[in-house]
């Protein structure tokens, strides 16, 4: 080792030692011929004193030439600062007076700033990640994911889990979203897919006889973009044989419990247990944020009689009518942004408008107002609790858009408008029994709401084929502060269960047979009852790192547009390549 110490070891007790630091130049100050520098590596920074009555010349001279981001190694003796502590460093006790100076390389001035408080865009960092990755900053948030990791594979370990790898090139099956395809050579025409999840091993697996599996699996999906999205991500996965929904739960439960005591320090408590349908009743969103109230009612049966024709109609087209009380909203909310709410910010949920009112001095004030009768003013005043210094909210119509936009704008006063989310603050939630299946209106058939393989309650077993739209799951996610971190199901074991669920979602027998038939050949050879879950590692970390985007904690992410701003993937590639996989491209053609 050509050093003796990283940049934030040395304390107190080290001083009189000779130590030896490499690292990079963070600072280099110039006090009147004692030269300053402040030498970091990923463990810290440590003050390096250039002094000529301690140093040689020649040393002294190649200090004088040092700039930010060289990379040198020092030799030299710890002494303390005495009176000139530096609180806010680790090693702020001490400085290490050089005696020897080497410079392993130079760098060029960086294209920006690696102070933590510098503002950057993100597309300049992304093109010199390597520069980004040194920021203190952002290294902070890798030794936390390498932390989080350990103690999870820990946790799974001391539980019976075993760490099972599965296949990256594996068979396109529709799971969703678009796949990677990777064009084979061997076999002309043929494609691996690069897996969305390890969904179908992780059973197969069961199948096996392995009881309990776990992975830190890259999974791989080619869709839209967004902070908490990437085409590569990490997940954490589990399987169990013989158990129900509460013992996946439990076990899931028990690692984010020790993921937050051993990395925060904080006790998470109770995780609370809510349907998927009081959940979209209450919040408007299966992935409900409980940092702040504004629970949403039902009003559909006072909508017909309030003599607001909106809500009215909205009933009697065969939708709903929904709102919820904003307390003691009414000063922090002006016209404008109540405005904007109801006539640009609801409409991209598919609402024509918002209405609202303001309750103030007994008087209630806003488009909606003049509308509502006293009879159902004063009872609407009891069912939402409203009092002086309120603001109201509601929507009326089809029972998607009222339930996607209230869940929206109650999202958005918390966190944008009214600031009632903070930081620090756990709200852990599991939602369960989601429905089977959605309608899809442009495909004219039912989709999954997780996965095919998804099983549903035992006593719903009869309603599959003739009512499939009614079906409940037996499934599971677990939501913090608005963002779902994961998610899983019981699996279906049996055969015949999973043929039926094939024929709901318009899968017939040969398609099922042609991309799922060694999934129900297992089945066919005795399955047991399994289920399991995955977490999104890269969300979890960036909850915990009090980010708001993974980018900020995968080490080289993606950006927006799914590319690589530092090394320019994806990228062309030569006819010859092309060729050689049986391949023409029309892109190209064009």
């Amino acid at each position: 080792m050509r050093r003796t110490h990283s940049c934030g070891a040395l304390r107190a007790s080290d001083i009189d030692q000779t130590i030896t630091l490499c690292g990079w130049v963070h600072h280099r100050r110039d006090h009147g011929g004692v030269i300053f520098i402040d030498l970091r590596d990923r463990e810290g920074v440590t003050q390096v004193t250039f002094d000529g009555a301690v140093c040689s010349a020649e040393v002294h001279a190649q200090a004088d030439r040092l700039r930010n981001e060289w990379v040198i190694e020092i030799t030299g003796t710890v002494a303390s600062r005495g009176d000139n502590v530096n609180p806010n460093l680790a090693t702020g006790e001490i400085e290490v007076f050089a005696t020897s100076l080497t410079i392993l390389n130079q760098a060029q001035t960086p294209p920006f700033e690696l102070d933590e408080h510098a503002k950057v865009g993100e597309e300049v960092r992304l093109r010199h990640r390597y520069l980004d990755l040194r920021r203190p900053v952002i290294q902070s948030r890798f030794l936390l994911r390498h932390r989080a990791t350990k103690i999870i594979r820990d946790y799974f370990d001391q539980r019976g889990f075993l760490d099972i790898e599965t296949p990256i090139l594996c068979k396109s099956t529709p799971e969703g979203a678009r796949d990677y395809l990777v064009p084979s050579r061997v076999h002309p025409g043929a494609f691996y897919a690069l897996p969305q999840s390890p969904q179908l091993f992780k059973q197969l697996l069961m199948v096996g006889g392995f009881d309990r599996y776990m992975q830190i699996a890259r999974c791989f999906r080619d869709e839209d973009l967004r902070a908490e999205r990437q085409p590569e991500f990490t997940q954490i996965d589990i399987e169990m044989s013989f158990v129900d929904m509460d013992d996946v739960m439990a076990e899931a439960e028990g690692m984010i419990r020790s993921l937050w005591q051993e990395v925060l320090g904080v006790d998470i408590g109770p995780v609370q247990r809510m349907p998927y349908a009081e959940a979209m009743l209450r919040y408007g969103s299966d992935k409900p944020d409980l940092r702040y109230g504004m629970e949403i009612h039902e009003l559909s049966d006072w909508a017909p009689t309030s003599g607001f024709v909106v809500f009215q109609r909205g009933v009697e087209d065969g939708g709903i009518c929904r709102g919820f009380n904003a307390k003691g909203a009414a000063e922090a909310l002006s016209r404008r942004q109540l405005d904007f709410l109801d006539k640009e910010f609801v409409r991209d949920y598919g609402a024509k408008g918002l209405a609202w009112i303001k309750v103030g001095n007994g008087e209630w004030q806003g488009p909606a107002a003049r509308n509502i009768s006293p009879e159902a003013r004063a009872e609407l005043a009891q069912r939402l609790d409203v009092s002086d210094g309120d603001v109201l909210f509601f929507s009326a119509g089809p029972k998607r858009v009222v339930e996607a936009t209230l869940g929206a704008v109650r999202v958005h006063l918390g966190t944008e408008m009214l600031g009632l989310a903070q930081p620090g603050d756990w709200r852990f939630l599991w939602v369960h029994s989601a429905p089977m299946f959605e309608w899809d209106d442009e495909a004219r058939r039912f989709v999954s709401v997780h996965h095919p393989f998804t099983s549903p309650y035992a006593d719903n077993l009869e309603i599959l084929t003739s009512d499939p739209g009614a079906c409940l799951s037996q499934s599971y996610d677990l939501v913090l502060n608005g963002v779902e971190l994961g998610g899983g199901s019981i699996r279906i074991h049996r055969p015949e269960v999973q043929e039926q669920v094939f024929r709901a979602l318009g899968i017939g027998e040969t398609e099922a047979e042609e991309k799922f038939g060694f999934l129900l050949d297992a089945l066919r050879y005795g399955a047991p009852p399994h289920g399991g879950l995955a977490f999104g590692l890269d969300r979890i970390i960036m909850q915990m790192a009090g980010t708001d985007s993974i980018r900020d904690v995968i080490a080289f992410p993606k950006t927006q547009k799914a590319s690589d701003a530092m090394s320019e993937a994806p990228g062309p590639v030569s006819d010859a390549q092309l060729k050689e996989l049986h391949l023409l491209s029309t892109a190209r053609n064009d």
